[in-house]
């Protein structure tokens, strides 16, 4: 496989720095291609403004979605940008890589998102009409590949479980799970999770190192979560809600996805 593994830790020498290593080694040792964006090394800008249009005219009112989609559409994307997406379209496989921080990515990972999945690119592509909404949610661009998140936390597996006082780590991640991932097409393996990071010691590496292992090893046979596709039947279009039948009564990012044996 084409892996594309995107690495936001600015200290390559922690923790999650070391993973990435042994991960590209790994991979590399299986016969696959992997390219590396390290966005601190890269000192990849995170904000998305006005420069990322390279042909917006000076003083002209900037417009995030608008001028996103007349860069992409009109070829003159900040090179940055454009770079990064030729490397999604040669990938078969997203790796995001990434220490839990304030319960999500780290800005510079946000920024990277805001910026390469630009309008035409990553949303804001197919049809809309009283039965497809749009090419979203299991569907677009990105769709055929598949993507997993390697995260590195520093709390208790116990404080991000069902009944932990941090929330069930599946609902911390959905939105990068579901949102930035899943709504341009990724099938989503399960994440990689490292916790109680601040607490390990140079004798925890090496098992460390082989549990990320046998998942990497994995990674063209493990099933993805099965989120339910916008457009495959079980959403009401165009409201965009479960319909009735499926779960009814139920609320919650879990409805999202189809577990139950009947479905």
């Amino acid at each position: 496989m084409n892996i594309l593994h995107v690495h936001a830790h600015p200290e390559p020498r922690s923790l999650t720095g070391a993973l990435k290593d042994f991960a590209v080694q790994r991979l590399e040792a299986a016969g696959h291609a992997v390219q590396v964006s390290d966005l601190y090394a890269m000192k990849w800008k995170a904000v998305l403004d006005a420069s990322d249009n390279t042909a917006l005219p000076p003083g002209a009112r900037f417009s995030a979605t608008q001028d996103s989609r007349a860069a992409y559409t009109q070829g003159t994307q900040a090179a940055d940008i454009a770079q990064e997406q030729e490397k999604l379209r040669w990938a078969d496989l997203l790796i995001l890589q990434f220490p839990l921080w304030w319960f999500s990515m780290p800005a510079i990972l946000k920024g990277w998102v805001d910026r390469v999945y630009a309008n035409g690119f990553a949303y804001g592509v197919g049809e809309h009409s009283d039965t497809h909404w749009g090419d979203r949610y299991g569907e677009g661009t990105l769709a055929g590949k598949r993507a997993m998140l390697v995260v590195t936390i520093g709390g208790w597996e116990a404080h991000y479980g069902a009944r932990g006082v941090n929330g069930p780590i599946e609902d911390l991640l959905f939105p990068i799970h579901h949102g930035t991932l899943f709504y341009p097409g990724f099938a989503v393996l399960p994440p990689h999770l490292v916790y109680q990071t601040s607490r390990l010691t140079e004798a925890d590496f090496p098992s460390l190192r082989e549990a990320l292992g046998r998942r990497l090893d994995a990674l063209e046979t493990t099933s993805p979560i099965p989120y339910r596709k916008q457009n495959g039947g079980d959403y009401l279009i165009p409201a965009l809600t479960l319909r009735p039948e499926i779960a009814p009564g139920e609320t919650g990012l879990a409805i999202h996805t189809a577990t139950r044996a009947a479905e």
